[in-house]
């Protein structure tokens, strides 16, 4: 490294006015004898005029003529300029900030990703549990339903060994707001009240259940339109289909 190298190093921190005073007062010296440094730096300056130069001058640091003295002697090892470590420190603090907003974004998505499993797991289960039931089922039975102009029917399987059912009820729909279809065990006390038949949309409505813990053995099934959701008491709407095992 020769003695010029350091004023080459040195011109955008001379620019920009982040030399020490010892350290600029050489510079300048040296610009009233190098027409090189003196057209770099007009240079600089008018690319870098957009920056604010109001930077107060810093004191000096022990030992600087010692670091001078080696610089001009050629033993002074390069380092970089503080503008361009300014820039990599901006740049290190961009990088993190970018790096937290990924981690941040990554964490959202695994979380949504989650509870989207979740969901999946949960409606995998029940249909294998409906399968389950269908498949191993010792009894189906089925029967025709007729609701004004629909035509449809209900499903029955039923497996004795988990005592389950699974019910499948298709083709039809309530049809007034307000009024239900209410699906019912006929069990040696009576009646039983099960599930509502909630279909979604024009598809097939499924339900498993078990058997009911009240009424004794059950021995049918039976579905009735009911004019008030959710009600007690025994069946009061038209009977749709009566079902005996």
């Amino acid at each position: 490294m020769s003695p010029h190298d350091w004023f080459v190093e040195h011109r955008t921190a001379f620019v920009v006015r982040t030399l020490e005073p010892d350290e600029e007062r050489v510079f300048r010296e040296h610009l009233t004898g190098c027409d090189e440094c003196r057209r770099e730096v007009d240079l600089i300056g008018r690319e870098l005029a957009w920056l604010p130069m109001a930077a107060a001058p810093a004191v000096p640091r022990p030992g600087l003529v010692h670091r001078l003295s080696e610089g001009a002697i050629g033993l002074r090892r390069p380092r970089l300029p503080r503008l361009a470590a300014a820039a990599v420190a901006a740049s290190v603090i961009v990088a993190l900030g970018s790096l937290a907003w990924a981690l941040v974004t990554l964490q959202r998505v695994e979380s949504r990703a989650s509870d989207q499993r979740r969901s999946l797991e949960q409606a995998l289960a029940m249909v294998q549990d409906t399968l389950s039931i269908i498949r191993t089922a010792d009894r189906v039975r089925h029967a025709t339903i007729t609701l004004g102009r629909q035509q449809g029917g209900m499903v029955l399987f039923a497996d004795d060994r988990s005592h389950r059912w699974n019910v499948v009820v298709y083709g039809v729909q309530v049809p007034s707001p307000g009024e239900v279809l209410q699906f019912w065990f006929i069990t040696e006390g009576g009646m039983v009240r099960g599930l509502e038949v909630k279909s979604p949309g024009a598809g097939p409505a499924f339900l498993t259940m078990g058997m009911p813990p009240v009424g004794g053995r059950v021995m049918g099934a039976a579905l009735t339109l009911e004019a008030h959701p959710g009600g007690a008491g025994p069946p009061a709407g038209q009977e749709l289909v009566h079902l005996m095992l």
